[in-house]
């Protein structure tokens, strides 16, 4: 049996990574409210974000830094891919969005591997292995930026979406889109703006995530596996079910590693994954058809 110190710790580093979970989730998890489809593409999408904060390392920009940049740049590419792409490809029919972002992650991966083979990228930062001494134990200081800048961001959205007029305009196509679209909304315009702001969350997530991990065509389907199990326990769409199933997973993942040994820590989140479709398969936060 492990100290009540040794516990406590794991469980602070598990909210650390799972802040990072639930920033990758949001997206996915925004997308399906809106648009109420699965993004395919969303591990490609955070898996080149993830080479754009590299090369910004590469030539001098630290990738805290490059977030300020990357943000509004994968941004506009979100909404350039659903505006131009996805909604014209789609024509009003879900399951062929569901086609088209499976095949937009087949052609980025691809693309991704073409240019930089299947090595493993990493990068070296001044402050990558710096810790904050607690005491009882120590934690790593770029999970503790991760973490600040996750709920920073997280906090960012919900104003977005509680107080502007395009969050409430991206609110009521969630709830009805005819409806909407009857009022003067122009619903087009609110999917590529939603998809837009998933694909911005990626990259924060990215440049949060490369001082302490590294980066290679397929990273992004593990992320992509653990933000899917995120969303169904949060609740398929909501947004505070993503941010508070992100920091549970992330502390289940640590636990499991700890008495479960590293190899198998992620055996926990996929138990979970499995009982939640048992026992509510809505999710904490979801609500019933």
């Amino acid at each position: 049996m492990f100290a009540p110190d040794i516990i406590l710790a794991a469980v602070l580093n598990g909210l650390m990574t799972g802040a990072v979970y639930a920033l990758t989730a949001v997206g996915l998890t925004l997308v399906y409210g809106v648009l109420h489809i699965i993004n395919f593409a969303h591990g490609a999408i955070l898996t080149a974000a993830m080479f754009a904060a590299f090369f910004a390392w590469k030539i001098g920009i630290d990738p805290y830094v490059a977030v300020f940049a990357l943000a509004p740049i994968f941004f506009a590419l979100g909404y350039a891919l659903q505006r131009f792409v996805i909604g014209p490809s789609s024509h009003g029919e879900d399951r062929n969005i569901l086609l088209v972002t499976l095949g937009l992650s087949i052609v980025i991966e691809n693309l991704l591997l073409a240019a930089f083979r299947s090595d493993t990228r990493s990068i070296d930062v001044p402050y990558g292995f710096s810790v904050i001494d607690l005491g009882f134990t120590f934690l790593s200081v770029p999970r503790v930026v991760a973490f600040a800048a996750s709920c920073a961001a997280a906090a960012i959205l919900w104003l977005i979406l509680a107080k502007t007029d395009t969050g409430k305009a991206i609110r009521a196509v969630a709830k009805e889109k005819l409806g909407a679209s009857l009022v003067g909304i122009d619903v087009a315009h609110v999917y590529a703006v939603t998809f837009g702001l998933g694909a911005a969350c990626l990259a924060v997530a990215a440049c949060l995530l490369l001082p302490t991990f590294y980066v290679h065509p397929r990273v992004g389907n593990a992320y992509v596996l653990v933000a899917f199990t995120i969303v169904v326990l949060g609740g398929m769409g909501s947004v505070p079910g993503a941010l508070l199933g992100g920091l549970f997973i992330g502390v289940v993942e640590s636990l499991s590693g700890l008495f479960l040994g590293e190899s198998l820590g992620q055996i926990g989140i996929f138990l979970i994954f499995i009982l939640v479709l048992l026992v509510r398969p809505t999710g904490l936060f979801g609500a019933r058809a």
